[in-house]
């Protein structure tokens, strides 16, 4: 909406707060009513929501390439492979490891049926020994037998009741020892396995492949992007904010932006999250907004410009914010004098301001420049 302006004549004289012109054409404004809306502009990037990079985490040639960009995705469906010679047969190995392990601690252990015979023998050896010694021994209570036969059959009964004691604690030791063996293979295989996983590399949600970096037969290395994911179409405006205008940001705020890709065609979104922590480097906030459900953006990491529509008006009395003297001052024509008037401003933008008092839509307004 264009402001109206005439041409009028004056004439020059300066008195205390009047100020009049000589007889020369100058050029008045009416005030008018119309809508105002305050903004804040933002500039900032369309992004995948959920948006991650998968990066290599071995050393090796990507061996196979199972996605292309723009692909859907589920979790877990694997993306790359990357060669493993080496872990593969470290894994070999560990798995040899536990299954010699699980052999020797089972039922058919050699290792263990052998403690289990020298205990059984051990066994009746004592048996027999205890025997033999009760019964020297009641034979010597009948001087039956000589002390000396009796002694030796006690200390055959002590040595075997040792041995079998011995027998004993070996095989229980020796079985302690195997399941040690056993637990400590399968952490091995466990972390071979985690490691052979490296070279498998998955995506962890449903989504979208946006953007593949490495193809068949290239080499990676530990900590290279391979490839950049997100959902499929949910999206975020990630929005820089300057850091005089942050306070006046709330959630919810409705937000009208166009972006490089699709031209002239503007979106509206709201306000969902405001960070606290200001970016030094230009003194500026992070903003995010989303797009309604309806709005289906199918581009990603496009440049944007956005107003953050912070209040509306509508029918309401408006001046070019050119034309105020100060921020609470106008020079209004009244007659053939133009004097400094008091007003009392409400909502501002780059152009315009609202008038709450001070003066009408009758009423003359000079831009300060003609008095100059």
């Amino acid at each position: 909406m264009k402001f109206v302006t005439t041409t009028t004549t004056v004439c020059l004289i300066s008195f205390a707060g009047l100020l009049l012109f000589s007889c020369s054409g100058k050029k008045v404004v009416h005030p008018e009513y119309k809508d105002i809306v305050e903004a804040v502009y933002a500039s900032g990037t369309i992004l995948p929501k959920d948006e991650y990079r998968v990066f290599a985490l071995s050393n090796g040639i990507i061996i196979e390439k199972k996605v292309k960009d723009g692909d859907e995705i589920k979790a877990g469906q694997i993306l790359y492979e990357v060669s493993n010679t080496t872990q593969t047969a470290m894994l070999n190995a560990a798995q040899t490891t536990v299954d010699n392990s699980e052999q020797n601690i089972s039922g058919n252990s050699p290792v263990l049926n052998d403690l289990k015979l020298a205990m059984q023998s051990a066994e009746a050896k004592f048996l027999n020994d205890s025997m033999m010694y009760v019964r020297y021994a009641n034979l010597l209570k009948e001087s039956a037998v000589s002390k000396t036969i009796y002694d030796n059959a006690k200390l055959n009964y002590e040595i075997s009741l040792n041995q079998k004691k011995s027998s004993q604690e070996k095989y229980l030791s020796t079985k302690n020892q195997l399941q040690l063996v056993l637990s400590n293979a399968k952490s091995q295989l466990a972390a071979t396995e985690e490691g052979l996983n490296n070279y498998i590399i998955k995506s962890d949600s449903n989504g979208t492949v946006f953007q593949t970096f490495k193809e068949k037969g290239e080499a990676v290395r530990p900590g290279e992007l391979i490839a950049l994911l997100g959902k499929k179409n949910a999206r975020i405006i990630r929005l820089s904010i300057d850091q005089q205008d942050i306070s006046k940001v709330k959630t919810g705020q409705e937000v009208l932006l166009k972006t490089d890709v699709t031209g002239k065609n503007i979106y509206a979104a709201h306000v969902v999250r405001i960070y606290p922590v200001m970016k030094e480097s230009d003194q500026s906030f992070r903003v995010d907004a989303v797009f309604p459900d309806s709005v289906v953006m199918p581009y990603v990491h496009s440049s944007v410009e956005a107003n953050i529509i912070i209040e509306k008006k509508n029918h309401t009395l408006v001046i070019p914010r050119s034309l105020l003297v100060s921020e609470e001052s106008v020079l209004v024509k009244t007659g053939k004098e133009i004097k400094t008037v008091p007003v009392k401003t409400g909502l501002m933008t780059l152009d315009d301001v609202e008038i709450i008092s001070g003066i009408d839509e009758n009423s003359e307004l000079v831009l300060p420049s003609t008095n100059k």
